[in-house]
Order: structure tokens, then C-alpha cells, then sequence
């Protein structure tokens, strides 16, 4: 678990995942996550790097969650993350994004940490940019690409 000033982050126990999977109704979502899942239970030494991350508040509220997908050869992670609507503009996203590269540049495989965000989304793009990531000028399947290299 890793604990921020104001929030609680860990990955998704299978049961957590389970329910997520069960309860989600946008079809591309719960693709996304059963994809995650399979994963996880195919390398579960690596639950971590596939699993979706629960974002908490400290009082146990669900905030949002985020993933990571996987560690490459060359030790690049990308990384999602979403807040739920009642719960953005508050700097969550913020603190959830710094806390989850930090931790992950502790692996001596990552070498750096990507994100891909809509090309019409400026507050995650400004979330990027306030963690130290760098638009490469790429765009990928899900949008503008941003890259944050081993500090």
C-alpha cells in the first residue's frame, strides 16, 4: 500500500477485481479489466504491474483507480488512472500519479514511466505535466503520449 497526505493506494485483491468486473457496464471498461485480470492470474508473481490500483481517501471513501501494464524489455510501465467526477479538480490525480511513479521507479527494471491521455483532455494532460512527465509529440491509441524518465 502507499500511502499519500490525503490518500490510500493499492492494487485489487482478486475478490476486488472480481466485483469490479461484475458491476461495470461500459463494455470496453470490463474488457479492459478482465484483459488485467488475465494477466494477473497468468503472472501472479507480477500482480502488481497488472492489477487495477484502488485510490482510496483516508476514511476508506473510493476515489478512483489506476493501472499499470506491465514492464517492458526496455523497462518502460505505462500507467492509467481515472477519478471519479465528484472527486476531480481536487488534486487527487495529482497526488495519486507522483506516488505510483515514485514507487514504481523503486523496481530496478523501470527505467521510465508512460501515460497516454485524450487529445481533448487538458486537466489529465496538466496532471502529466505537474508530475514531471514530458510530451514525446506522439500519440498513441488512447491520445497524447508523456513520458517521466528515471529521476
Amino acid at each position: 500500500m502507499i500511502t499519500t497526505e490525503r490518500l490510500r493506494i493499492y492494487p485489487a485483491s482478486l475478490e476486488q477485481m472480481e466485483k469490479f468486473i461484475a458491476s461495470e457496464t461500459n463494455g470496453d471498461i470490463k474488457k479492459a479489466y478482465e484483459e488485467m485480470l488475465g494477466k494477473c492470474l497468468q503472472t501472479p508473481e507480477q500482480w502488481e504491474w497488472y492489477a487495477m490500483w484502488i485510490i482510496e481517501l483516508h476514511d476508506g471513501t473510493n476515489a478512483g483507480s489506476l493501472c499499470f501494464k506491465g514492464i517492458d524489455s526496455e523497462g518502460v510501465t505505462e500507467i492509467g488512472y481515472g477519478i471519479l467526477e465528484q472527486y476531480q479538480n481536487q488534486g487527487y490525480a495529482t497526488e495519486a500519479v507522483k506516488a505510483v511513479s515514485s514507487w514504481a521507479f523503486k523496481n530496478s527494471k523501470v527505467t521510465a514511466v508512460k501515460a497516454e491521455t485524450d487529445t481533448q483532455n487538458k486537466a489529465s494532460q496538466r496532471v502529466l505535466e505537474k508530475c514531471g512527465f514530458i510530451a514525446d509529440g506522439k500519440i498513441g491509441k488512447e491520445g497524447y503520449s508523456f513520458t517521466l524518465i528515471l529521476p
